[in-house]
């Protein structure tokens, strides 16, 4: 056992080595195809072929491993490949799925499945794609195909890229399952099997096995749902954890850098204006001296920053915002030299510190301009007069735009990790906690009682389980293997056990019964042939099937085992009257039939010493006490009729008739079998059950070697 434990080992080792070869391999496949698209310059990817084979060989876990690989290892080259690592580890998943269903070996199916990596390829990466690039023309392979939607159709941009990238995707996994179903068919199917990825911590089961221990029902949920359950609420909570951390830092620092970039262009345009000629600047407007040429300036410092939307110089009075200077953009004309603006509201708690001329935190609006950061920086003249503010305008949506970018690739790549986490902790949660328990549960619960071979088998069955995680399920098998082999054990001892007891039993009842036996002269060895005519009759009718509903393996035992107590009654009878030779007279015959009540007194007795109506003893009070009841209610003591009477006694009635004629006694000579035969037959409906006569005439050849 321990030499086939090692090679078992050896096995796992060879085996976790052709994974990772398998691995290497599909990275490689994927690299490969996506360099050879881009040289023959065809509007492909072909970067999932490799994820596709090692799902379908490896299963899920190494399919996952080789899209987030490929990602990972291409970012180098090209950073934003690594935003997409959880879309290849998606085809992963999805081509294990599609794989085991069936679907690449019919040609519907395998259109869905082309369809469905397009979705995940096409409308996600796209997504991902329109998200990372402020919803405008993003680059790569689909760009241009793009860029004839917008200009020549007109298209919207946005729309454009996104109908692209769908495109092309669909293209790209149309040309990938192609190639990837050629390759999978031409891969035998004993190395795709021998390839596959499992970690067994016990006897390997079948794919049947498996799918029959996922399909046992749970009163709640499995413990593979809670274990998923735990392991997705806990990686959920981290990464709201981990992101709302990261938005909050990142949104703190954009503001911080965008509040030092205005800082730094409002200081520029502030040392660009002649503070001694800013009243000439409100007078006369373009017509003051100087005044083109400052404005060009001021022009060039906005122009110096893409993330600057407005440049203006206001002064600030009771009335309003003075413009001194305001610079025009594309979408939005300045003021003229001179002309008062109101107050926005957002500035109201500062004005006081604006008209003394003191200097004010950076103020984020939202007012007619749009949603902007403002930064204000004081223009001083050489008496150290604040003549007017240069203020430098960021637009938030500027920011805002960046902070949907950082949560982009935040989430893009916390689903990468997601992906690869989730399946490795399944992979192991599988294969070291549910399937060995479930395995051990499966065993338990169709552990077999009913025989010794049944039970030894069950046991050997537990044990073939050979479960080896090395923690407490291990402990958890060990202690179920010895306290089920200790239970077999003791079964068995018990069974030996109850089979002497048994014996016994039987060896009382017939020492009872030969007891009373021995006070009649008459009857020699009645009890032992009546007993084996019960068990004829009660076998007959069992092989005919009458009365099958009554007729079990325990009333067979019963009434066969306690026939030999049918007489206990007769203890009461005086020898006089139980052996005399001649004809009984009626008060004779009338404590000669007091033997049946007698009987039944007996085993009530009987049973209320034991305190337990046993099933023999059931049978045994009614034999005892209506083996001389009749069919057509003639019968003594009670009078019972028909079924009334106990099965047991109905047949007891046939027996203990057949023995009484064909048995000497000191009153009469034997019948011979034929007469005794023809007066058990001409008894049938009124003195005998008709079933129980037919049953025992049927079997008349084991009667005659009895009697």
């Amino acid at each position: 056992m321990k030499a086939l434990t090692e090679n078992q080992h050896n096995d796992y080792r060879v085996k976790k080595l052709s994974i990772v070869l398998l691995c290497l391999v599909c990275v490689l496949v994927n690299s490969s195809g996506a360099q050879l698209a881009q040289k023959l310059g065809i509007p492909l990817f072909l970067d999932s072929i490799g994820t596709m084979l090692a799902a379908v060989i490896g299963g899920y876990l190494p399919g996952i491993i080789v899209g987030y690989l490929t990602n990972l290892i291409t970012s180098f080259e090209d950073p934003i490949n690594a935003y997409y690592s959880s879309l290849n580890a998606l085809i992963a998943v999805l081509a294990t799925w599609f794989y085991h269903k069936g679907w690449f070996r019919r040609l519907p199916t395998t259109l869905l499945s082309i369809l469905a990596f397009s979705f995940v390829g096409g409308v996600l990466g796209s997504f991902i794609t329109l998200l990372l690039s402020g919803f405008s023309f993003g680059t790569g392979i689909s760009s241009p195909f793009a860029m004839w939607l917008s200009q020549t159709r007109g298209w919207n941009p946005a729309l454009a890229q996104f109908i692209s990238d769908i495109l092309i995707d669909l293209g790209d996994k149309t040309a990938v399952v192609a190639v990837f179903s050629v390759v999978i068919r031409i891969i035998p199917r004993s190395l795709r099997e021998s390839l596959n990825f499992e970690g067994w911590q016990q006897a390997p089961l079948s794919r049947e096995r498996r799918a029959a221990l996922s399909r046992r029902e749970n009163r709640v949920m499995s413990l593979r749902s809670k274990l998923l359950i735990m392991l997705v609420s806990a990686l959920l909570l981290t990464a709201v954890a981990s992101t709302t951390i990261s938005v909050i830092q990142y949104h703190n620092s954009s503001i911080s850098k965008h509040t030092k970039m205005g800082e730094g262009v409002a200081a520029l345009v502030a040392n660009a204006i002649p503070a001694q000629r800013v009243d000439d600047f409100i007078a006369l407007g373009e017509n003051a001296p100087g005044y083109e040429e400052v404005k060009e300036r001021l022009a060039l410092i906005r122009d110096s920053s893409p993330d600057i939307d407005y440049v203006y110089v206001y002064q600030i009075q009771p009335d309003g915002c003075h413009v001194v200077f305001d610079l025009d953009t594309e979408e939005v004309e300045g003021s003229k030299p001179g002309e008062v603006i109101p107050f926005d509201a957002d500035f109201a708690v500062y004005l006081p510190e604006l008209l003394t001329g003191g200097r004010i935190a950076p103020v984020i609006s939202d007012g007619a301009y749009g949603w902007l950061l403002t930064v204000y920086e004081p223009v001083y003249d050489a008496n150290g007069v604040c003549k007017c503010y240069a203020a430098a305008d960021i637009s938030m949506n500027t920011i805002r735009s960046e902070e949907i970018v950082f949560v982009t690739k935040v989430m893009s790549i916390f689903l990468g990790f997601f992906i690869l986490i989730l399946a490795i902790g399944l992979w192991l949660a599988d294969y070291n906690v549910t399937l060995p328990i479930n395995s051990l549960a499966a065993a338990s619960g169709s552990f077999a009682y009913n025989s010794e071979n049944a039970r030894e088998e069950s046991l050997q069955a537990i044990r073939e389980l050979d479960i080896q995680t090395g923690d407490e399920i291990e402990h958890l098998y060990h202690a179920m293997v010895k306290t089920t082999a200790d239970m077999v054990d003791y079964i068995a001892d018990v069974q030996e056990k109850s089979a002497t007891i048994a014996r016994m039993q039987d060896g009382l009842i017939l020492v009872l019964a030969d007891l009373v036996e021995s006070r009649d002269k008459c009857t020699g060895d009645h009890v032992r042939k009546t007993a084996a005519y019960v068990n004829v009759i009660v076998q007959e009718l069992r092989r005919e099937g009458v009365y099958a509903d009554q007729i079990t393996d325990e009333f067979i035992h019963d009434v066969v085992h306690s026939a030999p107590l049918h007489d206990i009654g007769k203890i009461n009878v005086p020898d006089s009257i139980l052996n005399k030779p001649g004809k009984l007279t009626d008060e004779e015959f009338a404590i000669m039939k007091g033997h049946t009540t007698a009987g039944g007194e007996v085993i009530d007795s009987a049973i209320e010493t034991i305190g337990s109506d046993e099933g023999y003893l059931r049978e045994a009070r009614n034999l005892a006490a209506c083996h001389h009841e009749k069919w057509n209610g003639t019968g003594y003591p009670n009078g019972l009729a028909g079924e009334d009477i106990p099965l047991g006694a109905r047949i007891m009635a046939v027996a203990d008739v057949f023995d009484a004629l064909v048995s000497r006694r000191s009153y009469k000579e034997p019948f011979t079998i034929e007469k005794a035969m023809d007066i058990i037959r001409e008894g049938a409906g009124s003195h005998f059950d008709p079933k129980v006569v037919a049953a025992f005439l049927n079997a008349e050849d084991e009667v005659r070697r009895i009697a």
